[in-house]
């Protein structure tokens, strides 16, 4: 194969993997949720996306409570609380 052939080829198989993870983000979208956690007074909002509702919420309220709670044993015990609000963003 000549330079031209392997950069052409290179070239396909970039946008290729670009297409890919592009429709790998799009359809994460599907389940798209704001999530507010409260904990011991402090409270924060994330949004966050996934391929269910709940993953989508999960990981919003894994991500605010990170935020808000000070050591594992408080981000474990916040992770483990219902979220003061869930609201859907699709």
């Amino acid at each position: 194969m000549n330079k031209l052939t392997l950069a052409a080829l290179a070239g396909f198989a970039f946008l290729g993997f670009l297409a890919f993870i592009t429709w790998q983000m799009i359809g994460e979208r599907q389940n798209r949720v704001e999530v507010c956690m409260e904990y011991h007074g402090r409270t924060d909002c994330k949004i966050a996306s996934g391929s269910t509702r709940d993953a989508a919420v999960r990981t919003a309220g894994d991500a605010a409570c990170s935020l808000i709670a000070s050591g594992m044993t408080e981000l474990m015990q916040c992770q483990h609380s219902t979220p003061k609000s869930v609201r859907p963003l699709n």
